[in-house]
């Protein structure tokens, strides 16, 4: 599983003219499943990503996670984000898992996160999205959680 985190101090999701999914300050994680992905494997970056340390603290560290300063969650399905762009100018996206499982384990994490967390929001899978964010920063990290072997 990928995820790409950006603490934000404000982002949203928009499909079709309507907003899905809005948070204040918080991060907004564009969230990718691999071939071979599982729901350990979603859950190990769920937990990653709720305990990065990425906000400041009193003395202007980057000691605090997103529990410590109530920040929301936006979860935003992104496939591209397991582009394969070693040959060539064209991206293949044969790493990425295919749409029902990436569906499956995005909506895996979303469940998740809302009994983790709040608040939770979320992008929409398989739709055309205009992400709009403020990131604050920047600070823009990119997490990638491998299966475990077994």
């Amino acid at each position: 599983m990928i995820g790409l985190l950006q603490r934000v101090t404000q982002a949203r999701v928009d499909v079709d003219g309507a907003t899905v999914g809005a948070i204040g300050p918080g991060l907004m994680v564009l969230v990718c499943a691999e071939r071979g992905d599982d729901d350990a494997a979603a859950d190990r970056l769920l937990d990653r990503l709720l305990a990065h340390r990425v906000f400041s603290d009193a003395q202007g560290k980057m000691n605090l996670d997103l529990r410590a300063v109530g920040g929301g969650l936006l979860l935003v399905p992104q496939f591209t984000l397991a582009a394969d762009t070693r040959k060539g100018n064209r991206p293949s996206f044969t790493p990425a898992a295919p749409p029902e499982e990436g569906a499956r384990l995005f909506e895996h994490m979303l469940t998740r996160a809302r009994t983790l967390h709040s608040p939770v929001a979320a992008g929409r899978f398989g739709a055309h999205m205009q992400v709009t964010l403020t990131n604050d920063g920047p600070v823009t990290i990119w997490l990638r959680v491998a299966v475990e072997p077994a």
